[in-house]
């Protein structure tokens, strides 16, 4: 079985419009939303053997807040360009790409290209609000069949739900 752990960045600012778009931090909201996913992660058990994130600062802050809930050490983020200002195929290609050893992988990343593949993954999820946790966990050994298969679970959840 993998789990892959599908997460739009938290809510960003745009207080200061002289801020290239990659290098825009967490708002107040998300410094308060990111913590919440995390600890619901935690309360699950959820244990990545991988956190792969955006580039961007605010997706890197999210992963960040989120890895430290989970005691997953922030040095051990993979930081990785292919997941900034891409489409569904490319992020796709990414997760095919993954080390078969890793079993649960969270990945960070942007809209509207998790939202995409969130919904070719599993045609229910239409949207990912920001901080949503798309969790969809696959029946095989190796990255590769992902997208290939339906899940054989899918749950969307984001930090207004209870």
């Amino acid at each position: 079985m993998k789990t892959l752990f599908l997460i739009r960045h938290a809510k960003s600012s745009w207080d200061d419009g002289a801020l290239r778009d990659e290098d825009r931090p967490l708002n107040r909201r998300g410094e308060r939303d990111a913590p919440k996913v995390g600890e619901r992660l935690a309360k699950r058990r959820v244990k990545p053997d991988l956190v792969l994130s955006s580039p961007a600062t605010r997706a890197l802050a999210t992963a960040e807040i989120i890895a430290k809930k989970l005691h997953y050490k922030r040095s051990k983020i993979v930081v990785d360009d292919r997941l900034y200002a891409v489409g569904a195929d490319a992020l796709l290609d990414v997760i095919r790409q993954l080390d078969d050893g890793a079993e649960c992988v969270l990945l960070i990343g942007h809209n509207p290209e998790l939202t995409e593949l969130a919904h070719r993954l599993c045609r229910k999820i239409t949207h990912l609000p920001t901080c949503a946790v798309a969790e969809f966990t696959f029946d095989t050994k190796s990255w590769t069949g992902v997208g290939r298969d339906k899940p054989a679970k899918a749950v969307l959840e984001h930090p207004g739900e209870s």
